[in-house]
């Protein structure tokens, strides 16, 4: 088994704002992937929401994320944390990545002193979400009703994984958001879902949004670039106003403000470009 001190471990902040922000992500790069179970055994000493781990295959580059509990299908914010750091190394470009479901692309930039990244969602698919999971969603963060917000409907929606969205109509409710880390687990667990993405609209193009990651083991997540592309695949899919592209602030109620941006094409389905900043966690 290796030690951690023998592997090479990055840690970026992904979607940041600036110098503060965003979501920490691990990043591990090699000649080979570990096994499962070391992978597995990094990320926990990591400690962050999750860690990626690439090595070469062909022409891309082999990929799987890893939170502190379990591996996870897709992770956004760790794929934007990778295309900075392949950018870094070999020049900005497009990277293919090749999933544990399918191909998906980063591309990494780095622009007067600044890095990012933009990834393209797997494709993406939603639907209106089972009444019983809202009651039971809504139970978790001792929510009614009359507090969501009906211009968005609960939606079920995917992009990688399955995520739950719900339009809450004040921001003041959002700003409270709290719920029993176990009970989260649970029901994550049950219905196959990945994050509870509770959002707060400002404008038609411009959301709020709160991800409760139980399922990871954390509270929340400070940015989220998995719900991001499935709430831009759900908008697609209900003919909201979006005008080609939504922003989105996360981690502010949390002290890690955090900047998204989802770029929607016409095409159904079609995966959604999520972009962002990356800054370097010192060590």
């Amino acid at each position: 088994m290796a030690d951690c001190a023998e592997i090479e471990i990055l840690r970026l902040a992904a979607f940041s704002d600036g110098a503060v922000g965003g979501n920490p992500a691990g990043v591990v790069i090699g000649k080979t992937l570990p096994s499962a179970a070391e992978m597995q055994r990094i990320a926990t000493l990591v400690g962050y929401s999750e860690t990626v781990f690439a090595a070469p295959e062909g022409d891309a580059w082999r990929v799987r994320y890893f939170s502190p509990v379990d591996e996870v299908a897709f992770c956004g914010h760790a794929t934007i944390a990778l295309g900075s750091v392949l950018a870094e190394r070999a020049g900005g470009g497009v990277f293919p990545l090749i999933l544990n479901t399918g191909r998906i692309e980063v591309e990494g930039r780095r622009e007067a002193g600044r890095a990012g990244a933009t990834l393209t969602s797997p494709p993406t698919r939603s639907a209106a979400a089972d009444p019983a999971l809202v009651g039971a969603a809504l139970e978790l963060f001792g929510l009614a009703p009359d507090e969501l917000d009906p211009a968005l409907p609960p939606a079920l929606a995917h992009a990688g994984n399955d995520h739950l969205i719900l339009a809450l109509r004040d921001r003041a409710t959002l700003s409270q958001m709290t719920y029993d880390l176990a009970t989260g687990a649970r029901l994550m667990r049950r219905d196959g879902l990945t994050t509870i993405d509770l959002l707060w609209i400002e404008t038609p193009r411009k959301f709020h949004s709160r991800n409760a990651f139980a399922v990871g083991g954390v509270l929340e997540d400070p940015a989220t670039g998995a719900a991001a592309a499935a709430l831009g695949g759900r908008l697609r899919d209900i003919a909201w106003r979006h005008g080609g592209a939504i922003d989105i602030v996360q981690g502010e109620d949390m002290g890690a403000r955090s900047l998204l941006r989802a770029e929607i094409g016409e095409a159904v389905g079609e995966g959604v470009r999520v972009s962002g900043a990356t800054r370097v966690i010192a060590a």
